[in-house]
């Protein structure tokens, strides 16, 4: 496993190219799942674990790598399956998401394999919406899950998701329309607590083409749409048509000239500001914490009411 991730600089280039690469691996059985490589450090066999009584039974213990301590969570276990049997022979995907460190435990690693996103596609009408599958696609004649690893976290961590009182600036008009893109129910719900403890209304897509197809309809109907939105706010990460070329194709449409876009994302190990602005963004926001998400909304209100900060 010391070589699957090689190079991994050179996959920067996918920016704003629609395309990912997976990391394919199993689990209990012979289904295959998917993670984006963006968000991988390294992957590495089972080391020394450290069980921490009356912790959250996800957490099969603590690891230290490198000076470090990273919890390990069984990624089985996290969607609601029966825990890895065998550590022995197992592997752990350790991950940057949402500015913390965390292991994946797994029952094995595949390969990697380069995709476009539009091959990404949602899950099926019907299914639960409270699942653990965020998108699926077919690898080799066999479906490929893809986990909604925000979903996990946020189960693991009980982190705060509304923005503190002393966050909130009461100076400021209480208007706005923003747009939220994103694939995730989680991140959505995440997202609407925050503009609703500002007073802000909005619109939610599922997936970038989703939301690209509300900007023209606006477009059509009339709608000053850089004017009407505060901002839109969308994930990276998405089927069909990812972040970056939803941003790509905002910036070629002139009636769009000037719309404030906020990428909004898990991928924090990963991002500067060359590659933001490699595609137009305005800013960069790590996934997830509602004050700094609820501040840099409220310095965008205040631009757009001409207020100083």
């Amino acid at each position: 496993m010391t070589g699957i991730l090689t190079n991994i600089d050179k996959r920067t280039n996918l920016a704003g190219t629609n395309r990912l690469e997976l990391l394919i691996f199993t689990l209990n059985g012979g289904q295959k799942f998917g993670i984006n490589v963006f968000k991988i450090q390294e992957v590495i066999q089972v080391p020394r674990l450290t069980r921490i009584p009356g912790g959250n039974p996800v957490v099969r213990g603590v690891a230290q790598l490198r000076g470090k301590d990273i919890p390990v969570l069984d990624m089985s276990m996290a969607i609601g399956e029966e825990p890895l049997p065998c550590l022995d022979d197992s592997f752990v995907i350790i991950t940057e998401f949402n500015r913390s460190v965390q292991g994946f435990l797994v029952g094995g690693v595949d390969r990697i394999i380069n995709m476009l996103w539009k091959d990404i596609n949602p899950p099926p009408e019907g299914t639960d919406d409270g699942g653990y599958v965020t998108a699926l696609t077919e690898v080799d004649d066999e479906y490929v899950l893809i986990v909604d690893v925000e979903k996990i976290l946020s189960e693991v961590s009980g982190a705060p998701d509304r923005v503190s009182a002393e966050t909130i600036d009461h100076k400021l008009e209480k208007k706005g329309h923003v747009l939220v893109v994103d694939d995730s129910t989680v991140a959505q719900k995440q997202v609407i607590s925050v503009l609703e403890d500002l007073g802000l209304t909005y619109t939610v897509a599922n997936d970038g083409r989703e939301g690209f197809e509300i900007l023209k309809k606006w477009v059509v109907d009339g709608i000053d749409v850089p004017t009407y939105l505060t901002m839109v706010i969308s994930d990276v990460e998405m089927p069909r048509m990812d972040g970056y070329t939803l941003t790509t194709e905002v910036r070629k449409m002139p009636a769009l000239d000037g719309l404030y876009i906020m990428l909004h994302t898990s991928l924090s190990g990963v991002f500067n500001e060359t590659m933001i602005e490699r595609v137009g963004a305005d800013i960069f926001m790590a996934k997830y914490k509602p004050d700094a998400l609820a501040v840099a909304i409220q310095d965008r209100m205040r631009d757009i009411q001409g207020l100083s900060k």
